[in-house]
């Protein structure tokens, strides 16, 4: 974590933030202009909060797109939230949740101690979501396959809820579940909730695996979601921690404790 406090440190890389904070997913000449920075400033900054993980980056034709990633402010959140009172440990919790409430599409990453190969198992056996997820994922895996959820012994599949993009140990992509009352109720969402999410458009989950040296970059991109989307804020929660359980599983062989 020292590189994250190294990189709050300098006021131009927490402008960056700043702005980013305020509207994500912007290329290298927006930062620029809209902070009135030399690109080659900007650049380096940028670059610095890269490696400290702050700032993920999203491939979208010929443009590079900035997004902030909450995953080291929940880190950081969870390694000291019980060592001080609520109080002081509320600005560390508010920043988490203005940074992840700022994004329309939620862009997480995080750096793993494992191959393409074994990550790519974790994402698609069904044994091993169960462990880190809580739910089995029953597919083939090919492009326009259905997905199979199952949680607390309930089983919902559904025409739309299908593969989109599979290229194993680099990229997958599916639509996310249908919320059916029975799912809901084993999830413990109740019905006026659930019926909310019902009325939203479907979103996307996608899944960019890469080789960084001896670490595996997973940079998890969820998308499609209207303003003010329920589904979102139901589950704003919820990536950080599974992508941190998941670390855990394939770096240590135990999931972090419930």
């Amino acid at each position: 974590m020292d590189e994250v406090f190294k990189a709050l440190a300098d006021p131009s890389r927490r402008r960056l933030l700043d702005s980013l904070n305020a509207r994500n997913g912007q290329t290298l000449r927006e930062l620029c202009a809209g902070l009135d920075m030399a690109r080659q400033s900007v650049s380096k900054h940028l670059a610095v909060l890269e490696e400290a993980n702050l700032v993920t980056t999203v491939r979208r034709g010929r443009e590079k797109l900035h997004y902030l990633n909450a995953v080291p402010i929940n880190a950081i959140a969870e390694r000291w939230i019980n060592q001080y009172d609520r109080r002081r440990a509320g600005a560390l919790a508010d920043l988490k949740t203005a940074l992840e409430e700022q994004l329309m599409d939620f862009v997480y990453t995080t750096y793993i101690r494992t191959t393409p190969e074994r990550l790519w198992q974790a994402l698609t056996d069904p044994a091993w979501t169960e462990r880190y997820w809580g739910v089995k994922l029953e597919s083939d895996w090919k492009p326009g396959s259905t997905v199979a959820w199952q949680q607390e012994g309930v089983t919902v599949a559904d025409p739309e809820q299908v593969v989109l993009e599979s290229e194993p140990g680099r990229r997958l992509a599916y639509s996310w579940h249908t919320l059916t009352p029975e799912f809901a109720a084993a999830a413990g969402v109740n019905d006026e909730l659930a019926a909310a999410m019902r009325e939203e458009p479907r979103s996307n989950v996608t899944f960019e695996i890469e080789q960084v040296g001896q670490m595996v970059k997973l940079t998890v991109v969820h998308g499609g979601f209207v303003p003010d989307s329920v589904v979102r804020e139901g589950i704003s929660q919820g990536w950080p921690a599974i992508l941190s359980n998941l670390k855990t599983l394939l770096e240590t062989g135990e999931t972090l404790p419930s």
